[in-house]
């Protein structure tokens, strides 16, 4: 077992890029996700919904948005046993409403992620990193929440260099 996890939410269906929206059979988080897992020695876990948010993107947003209003922590299919022998978290997420989507909260508010480090990335069509660097520091107290990296979604295939510096630049 590597002291890295790679914990990412993501989502295929409809994807909002550039001023269109059009269909992905995998979201950019992940592909981010898997670029990160050829590069390290890390273990990976896909944060996924029980009952996952539509597949339209308009529908999407609006359920995630009533979520995040609610302050609802979704429930997710799995969750790993424990995450007491991890330093790292390197944790991936799109963009939803400025923030963290619930999925990703619900996975942090399950953990004691106190001493440990979160590297946050999101990915998004221009709207950085948002608040979700703050939102990260409340669901997970204690941890080290290192300064976030905002990946064009677009851009998500070949990104994998600028994923490489970002994680070189924070762990050495």
């Amino acid at each position: 077992m590597s002291n890295i996890l790679i914990a990412y939410f993501s989502r295929a269906g409809e994807n909002y890029f550039g001023g269109e929206i059009r269909p992905v059979s995998i979201g950019n988080t992940k592909i981010c996700a898997e670029l990160l897992k050829e590069s390290l020695d890390a273990d990976a876990f896909e944060i996924e919904m029980k009952a996952p948010y539509s597949d339209n993107y308009r529908e999407c947003v609006a359920q995630a948005r009533e979520d995040l209003q609610k302050n609802h922590l979704p429930e997710l299919k799995t969750m790993p046993e424990s995450i007491a022998d991890y330093d790292v978290v390197i944790l991936g997420y799109p963009n939803y409403c400025s923030t963290i989507p619930m999925p990703v909260a619900t996975f942090l508010d399950a953990y004691d992620f106190s001493g440990k480090k979160i590297l946050p990335f999101c990915t998004n069509e221009g709207s950085g990193m948002g608040v979700s660097e703050a939102d990260i520091k409340k669901y997970a107290p204690g941890a080290d929440v290192e300064e976030g990296l905002s990946v064009n979604g677009s851009k998500a295939r070949e990104s994998k260099k600028l994923l490489e510096d970002w994680v070189k630049k924070l762990l050495g």
